[in-house]
């Protein structure tokens, strides 16, 4: 409990240090690489600490009370101040662990559900583009046409984009626009991106930070390849209008990731970022940078809380005994 408590207050707290730098960088600096940094030291760190920087809970509440009796029970509200709370706890792992496994095989039955239904519909829509002999390459790209779903890149060993037939209707420039967005999800490797970092939300579904982080890496996807396919073929403003057309177009169908609209809730943001008068000045940019780097202070000084009579007992007692004043001895 104390783990999964301890993992999503880091896990919120670097996310946190992630806005901030994206707030310090230059607009055209890829996102991107920044969730990728949050969201690996946010697995990494609280495992590494687990068995290198400690701090036992029932061991500092027994020497406060021991110390400072009277401070103790001001302090410290019942039960959190009871040590043998601490200790009973622990005994709620096995519950929470049975959920875990739970949330874990629903997570894989839904990923594998969704997996099967894309290659059903991966399969189908190149048997009909076959039949029907709808082009399978549109303005320099390979595309799948389907019925309704997309535009959007899916794949994982070769990535394939997916483009509804009323994308082929379009005027020709926001045609490729449309198709350039998923040409740049594709040499981007961004599928695969986004299923590597899906991959922690499988093992560790009770992390709410990582959800989050996931899903501020996933726009930081869409805004990346926004910029690129905007500096390639210009007019942002035309770009964030067809950002609209698409999205009314594409309600009849559901969405992927990466896709030309991103994620639900997505939009408003990159249409905002898209059209930003001006950047952050240097000031507010520098300011953000050194708050971020207080709040990253604050997390690796940070140790991960534990109680002594877990696995971590023989190390933490030997901790203790060393920091404990010793008693006077009877005579």
């Amino acid at each position: 409990m104390l783990c999964i408590l301890y993992t999503n207050v880091v896990g919120m707290l670097l996310g946190l240090v992630g806005l901030l730098v994206e707030r310090a960088l230059p607009a055209a600096f890829p996102r991107r690489w920044v969730w990728l940094v949050v969201i690996a030291t946010s697995i990494a760190l609280p495992g590494y600490y687990r068995f290198h920087h400690t701090w036992a809970v029932d061991a500092a509440l027994q020497r406060q009370a021991v110390n400072a009796p009277e401070i103790a029970i001001a302090t410290a509200p019942a039960p959190l101040s009871d040590p043998d709370w601490w200790a009973h706890a622990e005994s709620y792992d096995a519950s929470i662990n049975q959920m875990w496994h739970i949330a874990s095989t629903g997570l894989i039955a839904w990923g594998l559900a969704n997996l099967l239904w894309i290659l059903f519909v991966v399969t189908l829509a190149r048997r009909e583009q076959r039949k029907t002999g709808r082009p399978g390459v549109i303005d320099g790209v390979q595309v799948v046409v389907t019925d309704s779903i997309g535009p959007a890149t899916v794949g994982l060993l070769r990535s394939r984009v997916l483009v509804p037939q009323w994308v082929l209707a379009l005027p020709g420039v926001q045609r490729q626009y449309v198709l350039r967005h998923e040409e740049e999800h594709r040499r981007a490797h961004d599928p695969r991106l986004l299923f590597a970092m899906s991959l922690p939300l499988i093992l560790m579904p009770w992390n709410l930070a990582i959800w989050w982080q996931v899903r501020r890496l996933s726009l930081a996807v869409e805004t990346d390849c926004d910029n690129r396919v905007v500096a390639a073929l210009g007019d942002a403003i035309g770009y964030g209008e067809l950002l609209f057309k698409v999205a009314q177009a594409a309600n009849r169908g559901p969405r992927l990731q990466p896709a030309f609209l991103g994620g639900k809730g997505m939009l408003e943001r990159r249409l905002t970022r898209l059209t930003a008068s001006a950047p952050p000045r240097y000031v507010q940019r520098l300011l953000a940078a050194a708050v971020a780097c207080a709040l990253l202070s604050l997390v690796l000084s940070m140790p991960h809380p534990i109680v002594s009579t877990g696995p971590h007992a023989h190390g933490t007692m030997t901790t203790v005994a060393t920091t404990t004043p010793a008693l006077p001895a009877e005579h």
